[in-house]
């Protein structure tokens, strides 16, 4: 079976012999050396002035908000076109969701349509980087700074990915990546939270542990959201060969270009010159295809090819919101119309070109 992604991963003795003196140490967790060394390296990578690591992208998220001690009933204006862990983690921090409507031609937040959606109880706005495909950043910070609105980016899709020379991870009050399994750069699970704030980098590190600030002082009601070192020493082996990651599935995104552009019934998500990509997803939209989607997924299965309705439902149509008087997909007409026709295509950087061209054959046959 060919999945739509797979875990990038060091040789079993590169990551053997970086976790080797953990059995001397006998130091797991709780931010030890192979913790700090990853974070370093990250912070000299994305070119941001503080990482802060967390056990996986959902709590860095979560933490973020929380962070910024926003009221209660406060609303965050979002996108439906994501991950269910997005909207989980405004809600589940004692906010409410406002969504926004997405662009057609790269799927981000609509920044044109954010300002109608602002009142009194609005805190902050939470774009996310579809696909890697980056928000008009300049529009949400001028939207933000009218309002005086905090924005925490979800950058889950988009590590590494420079905007116009700038790392992505500059973005904001906060942007968050994930290190999940399935993403460009893993730790196996595993996420952070990118900021220049150095009073909110302290307050996101108490926060993380228990809110414990020293030996004999608690200040945060905080919970257990600590990168073990473990996870740490698999990021510290993946992050040397991330360059050689990105620049083998750029060549499988080529490919696919090369084989679909122009496909009759086929729309495909090109990335702009001013943008640094990773190549994390290869995402297709139906338009007057001969074929259902679903039947084409079923073609596609047959040939041992698992492709993904990424992202489908939105999340405004999950049926834990269904009380929440945004939650209507008739407000989201255009992230509603491209969920029911996307589907992401196989793509890691182990993906051989041979196999991108039997996927790319039953699509044009």
């Amino acid at each position: 079976m060919i999945n739509v992604t797979k875990s990038s991963m060091p040789s079993f003795e590169e990551y053997c012999e970086e976790i080797k003196d953990l059995f001397e140490s006998h130091w797991l967790t709780n931010m030890g050396v192979k913790h700090q060394k990853l974070q370093s390296e990250l912070e000299e990578y994305l070119d941001a002035d503080s990482v802060v690591l967390f056990a996986n992208g959902h709590l860095a998220l979560e933490n973020s908000i929380k962070s910024f001690d926003f009221p209660e009933g406060g609303e965050i204006i979002t996108t439906p076109f994501t991950f269910a862990s997005t909207t989980h983690a405004i809600v589940r921090s004692g906010l409410a969701p406002i969504f926004c409507d997405i662009k057609k031609d790269d799927y981000t937040i609509d920044p044109e349509k954010i300002p109608q959606l602002i009142n009194d109880k609005t805190c902050a706005i939470l774009p996310v980087h579809v696909y890697g495909n980056i928000c008009e950043v300049e529009k949400i910070a001028e939207i933000a700074d009218e309002y005086g609105l905090k924005v925490i980016y979800d950058a889950a899709h988009a590590f590494g990915v420079k905007y116009k020379n700038e790392s992505v991870a500059n973005f904001g009050d906060i942007s968050m990546y994930s290190f999940h399994a399935t993403k460009v750069f893993n730790t196996i699970e595993g996420g952070a939270a990118c900021l220049k704030d150095p009073d909110r980098v302290r307050i996101l590190n108490e926060m993380k542990n228990f809110g414990i600030k020293n030996e004999e002082e608690v200040t945060f009601i905080g919970g257990n959201a600590k990168m073990n070192e473990f996870s740490a020493a698999m990021g510290i082996c993946n992050l040397m060969h991330i360059d050689e990651e990105i620049s083998k599935r750029k060549a499988v995104y080529e490919h696919y270009i090369e084989r679909l552009d122009g496909a009759k019934g086929i729309v495909l998500c090109k990335i702009p010159d001013y943008v640094k990509s990773n190549y994390s997803y290869f995402p297709i939209v139906l338009e007057n295809y001969k074929y259902t989607r679903n039947e084409l997924i079923h073609r596609l299965r047959l040939q041992g090819i698992n492709a993904r309705k990424y992202f489908y439902p939105l999340t405004n149509s999950f049926s834990c919101y269904k009380s929440f008087p945004n939650a209507n997909i008739a407000d989201t007409p255009i992230a509603q119309q491209i969920a029911l026709r996307v589907l992401t295509l196989p793509l890691y950087a182990d993906l051989s070109l041979e196999d991108v061209d039997r996927i790319c054959d039953i699509i044009l046959e």
